[in-house]
């Protein structure tokens, strides 16, 4: 970015979503000692908040903060100095192509969803520089569950971009006392960390659900985060972030907790749900993100067995035994391979 585009300082923050995630980030930046512009499309959820100050459908037992000021008025975002989009992966072209309109120029947009655009392929990042080429373009991420960071629990993310300094302002803008953010320009390394441990978290869930024991389960993380480490050095992701808060913390915290969409479908696939059963009408990220980090795999020639079991069983083409089966059927080989 260049220098005469560098935003100067962060004041008003602007949240595109109002669900669960979006409620608790405004929380958080309001406790940043920000005003906040909470932006929410369904008229009566927003008007509901803005009475009660209560998300009663994501987060009932949360209040939002004074300085959140909840509105379906999409031109408000124009007074942002930084906004955060946190929307599903598979909506966030619709909703850039929306809102582009309405950005502040040296306003970043900080992309707060985790997974891979089906049909394009194509990374948060690279969705958002489609859409909104001249836009300055962060990506938030690590292991955080809405709840915990709505509450002020003490909580660890990383903020990544091209541009390591404004990584830096901007996890130092959004900082509060149990809200910390590690900064890295390793932005592809978090991309990849918090996709991949989407659909990870899936195949965890389905071996809980179907009763395969805390061993299959600390397998499974063990060799999907081997999974996971070489699909990211084949993209030129960074060992430390691999390891770090975006990819291996966020991998523990998703595969070993219900409160994950993710591991929940799984379980609920496990005990023997239809997968439309286990979405239940929520979202889980990892069941469109699996067919979309598998054909990046195969074009790069990367083993992802266990990717590649989750997503022969989201697609019907194998059942659960089955998937099991020809995991524990693989040839022998080294474990550092």
């Amino acid at each position: 970015m260049n220098e005469n585009r560098q935003p100067r300082g962060f004041t008003r923050v602007g949240v595109i979503g109002a669900g669960a995630w979006g409620t608790a980030l405004a929380n958080v930046a309001a406790r940043a000692g920000h005003p906040v512009d909470l932006w929410g499309r369904d008229t009566k959820q927003i008007e509901a908040l803005c009475k009660e100050r209560v998300n009663t459908q994501h987060l009932p037992d949360i209040r939002l903060e004074q300085a959140v000021a909840p509105t379906h008025d999409m031109h408000t975002i124009h007074q942002a100095d930084l906004v955060l989009a946190v929307v599903p992966t598979q909506s966030l072209r619709n909703v850039l192509r929306v809102f582009a309109p309405m950005l502040k120029n040296t306003a970043p947009l900080v992309i707060c969803a985790k997974g891979i655009e089906i049909g394009s392929g194509l990374f948060v990042s690279e969705i958002a520089r489609k859409i909104i080429p001249q836009q300055p373009v962060a990506v938030l991420s690590g292991p955080s569950f809405a709840h915990d960071v709505a509450r002020g629990l003490p909580t660890a993310v990383t903020i990544a971009a091209t541009d390591g300094r404004l990584a830096e302002r901007i996890g130092a803008a959004l900082a509060t006392p149990t809200f910390r953010l590690y900064h890295t320009d390793d932005l592809r390394g978090v991309e990849i960390g918090g996709a991949a441990k989407n659909v990870l978290a899936i195949a965890c869930g389905i071996a809980a659900g179907r009763g395969l024991g805390a061993s299959a389960g600390a397998a499974l993380v063990a060799r999907g985060f081997a999974e996971l480490s070489r699909f990211g050095r084949a993209f030129g992701a960074r060992s430390e972030t691999l390891m770090g808060l975006s990819g291996l913390g966020d991998l523990v915290l998703t595969c070993g907790s219900t409160q994950s969409r993710n591991f929940a479908l799984g379980v609920a696939l496990g005990k023997g749900a239809t997968l439309a059963d286990a979405r239940a009408g929520k979202l889980a990220e990892g069941a469109f993100t699996a067919s979309g980090i598998l054909e990046l795999a195969q074009r790069q020639q990367i083993d992802m067995p266990i990717a590649q079991a989750v997503d022969a069983v989201l697609s019907g083409k194998l059942s659960i035994d089955g998937a099991v089966d020809a995991l524990m059927a693989r040839p022998l080989r080294g474990e550092a391979s």
